[in-house]
């Protein structure tokens, strides 16, 4: 295979020394603005996960990577939080002597801020990184604490931040019929009939998967996630206003929103939400910038807090999209059969690294001439790296694959008809008894997951423990979710639907699509997941009085039998493992060449 530039950086981009230079200015920066302390999130004016250069505020500051957490800087302390994915990541990235480590989930900033802000104290936070509810809840924490929470008109980070990079600025395309299923103006009018019944004028229109998915428009202004940054405002007679940057236009996009969606610039925004005065205007607490819901409430709109209109829709995916997305997996299924392949022939030689096995994926996925790009770092963890759950493989922190270890590879792709995400743990050599022992336990909780039947309106949380339960009779778990939505050629994670622990109000209906990821994490020793994703449909012929919805699982690569231990499993889960496994050799073995045929034939023998 030719040599690639991949589309992921294995550079080491966080630096811990610079940690200290780095917070001391901020402290100067908040002491001339009169404020004692400073929130920073990670997130950008959309509350994206995945976020531009110019946005990475948190990681410039505390040498932290990871796609979830937060800081508070005081003047005598900091804290850094993340949840259980990034625990081990976030000790090891920052200067612990500077921001201490704590739990996002758990505790939080609402959590820590009334035990250490002192009496007295003016807390600032920036209010286009924040959603509204995320503001009530750090005001209720600074006034238990006898403080005062301040909204800065600019962000005191990039008032320090010299290098700061620019704002991103690629063009946006239209995303064509044939892959989107519906018409944008369909959408729209579809969306502006709920603006009626609700008896509202408008909506605006504020994440990013959100704006993409109304207009049927994707872009490169994030890593791996095809997103177009902007804001809308639809319109109850089916219009939009789309602020996006001139520099993102094109002819051929302007023919493709047509004359009932109206380009206007970014800075054209704030002024059209006064435009909105006097009108019944919905918005979402809990996705929305504090500073527009802010805005629209001090112009005089009247405000009606409801869930963002576009999620819902956006998530139970249309037929073509549906077809797309198993496409997509059936052309990745065969991508990473090449690399099983590549890799039981490679690993055994003891010179194959972390990041040489995710360059290789990557080049067979590239291989296939349909890739625009990963949709998420290559997660390429070995021995005690694979019990990183989010581990990101770096230069520094690259490791040779060893004899007798296992090895966690999470990795994704973006194709124009669909987003993969999958995960798979090989073993190089003989496993433990112990290493067995886990993989199994974890399968029989995917297996679980995957062929839950469940009445309609169930919610993810109800299903979590099916997968869990396993895990749990042998006094183990994993700090993680076990299901996120996935877009259709948009975010590797999208909502509102998950499978977890947390209580998300949102019924998984049909057309939703999932990950079925359980797993475990033994420190310092191994990690093991297992992820395939699955699309909730309504089941057939089950009878019974209430209508039923289960999963179909859409992701096709072998899951290694040599860490299997059959006798954990009960008959149905063996033949629920041999069943997919047949599935998997008879769709996939038509794309391969010779040599992987072969090499399939075995990783898919019965059990």
């Amino acid at each position: 295979m030719d040599k690639i530039t991949p589309f992921q950086s294995y550079e080491d981009v966080s630096d811990a020394a610079q940690c200290a230079p780095r917070l001391a200015a901020l402290r100067a920066e908040l002491r001339a603005r009169g404020l004692d302390g400073f929130v920073v999130p990670h997130s950008d004016e959309h509350m994206g996960e995945y976020l531009p250069a110019r946005a990475e505020r948190l990681a410039w500051l505390t040498a932290f990577t990871g796609s979830a957490g937060a800081a508070v800087v005081l003047m005598d302390k900091a804290a850094l939080f993340s949840d259980g994915r990034y625990t081990l990541q976030m000790r090891a990235q920052t200067d612990t002597s500077l921001f201490e480590p704590r739990d996002l989930v758990a505790e939080g900033p609402q959590g820590w801020i009334p035990g250490n802000l002192p009496r007295g104290a003016k807390l600032g936070y920036d209010p286009w990184l924040h959603t509204h509810n995320a503001v009530l809840g750090l005001r209720a924490a600074t006034e238990k604490a006898g403080g005062t929470l301040v909204a800065s008109e600019t962000n005191p980070v990039d008032a320090v931040w010299k290098d700061q990079p620019a704002p991103p600025a690629t063009r946006a395309v239209p995303h064509v019929l044939n892959l989107a299923g519906e018409q944008s103006d369909a959408k729209r009018l579809r969306l502006a009939d709920g603006l009626k019944k609700a008896g509202a004028a408008a909506t605006v229109v504020t994440l990013a998967d959100s704006v993409c998915w109304l207009l049927n428009i994707r872009g490169h202004d994030v890593p791996h996630t095809p997103f177009s940054l902007a804001f809308a405002i639809l319109h109850d007679d089916g219009s939009a206003d789309l602020f996006l940057d001139e520099k993102k236009r094109s002819p051929e996009l302007i023919a493709h929103l047509g004359n009932s969606v109206r380009l206007r610039t970014p800075s054209a925004f704030v002024t059209a939400l006064d435009g909105l005065a006097g009108k019944t205007v919905l918005a979402d607490p809990a996705t929305a910038a504090a500073a527009i819901i802010d805005r629209l409430g001090k112009t005089g709109a009247k405000l009606r807090y409801a869930p963002d209109p576009c999620q819902l829709p956006k998530a139970c995916k249309n037929p073509l999209e549906i077809e797309g997305m198993r496409k997509a997996h059936i052309r990745d299924g065969a991508a990473m059969c090449r690399f099983l392949s590549w890799f039981e022939r490679e690993a055994l030689g003891g010179h194959l690294t972390e990041i040489a096995a995710a360059e290789q994926l990557e080049g067979f996925r590239r291989a296939t001439g349909c890739l625009s790009d990963v949709s998420f770092d290559t997660i390429s963890g070995s021995g005690p790296n694979g019990a990183i759950v989010h581990y990101r493989v770096t230069r520094s922190t690259n490791r040779t694959i060893g004899r007798d270890e296992m090895f966690l590879i999470d990795s994704g792709a973006q194709y124009p008809d669909g987003t993969t995400d999958i995960t798979r743990t090989l073993i190089v050599g003989a496993p433990t008894a112990e290493m067995k022992a886990c993989f199994t336990r974890v399968l029989k909780g995917h297996i679980a997951l995957a062929t839950a039947r469940f009445p309609e309106g169930t919610i993810g949380m109800q299903l979590d423990s099916f997968a869990r339960r396993p895990l749990w009779e042998a006094g183990l778990d994993y700090d993680h979710g076990t299901g996120h939505g996935v877009g259709s050629y948009l975010s590797v994670h999208e909502g509102p639907q998950n499978i977890s622990k947390r209580p998300v109000g949102q019924a998984l209906k049909p057309g939703m699509i999932c990950s079925n990821e359980p797993g475990y994490y033994k420190t310092g020793a191994f990690g093991i997941r297992i992820e395939n994703l699955v699309v909730v449909s309504e089941a057939k012929d089950v009878g019974g009085e209430r209508k039923m919805m289960e999963f179909e699982t859409i992701t096709l690569a072998p899951i290694d039998v040599n860490l299997v231990e059959p006798s954990l499993m009960t008959e149905d889960e063996r033949a629920w493992l041999n069943a997919y496994h047949t599935r998997v050799r008879e769709t996939l073995s038509p794309l391969l060449d010779e040599e992987t045929r072969g090499w399939l034939a075995k990783a898919t023998r019965a059990v």
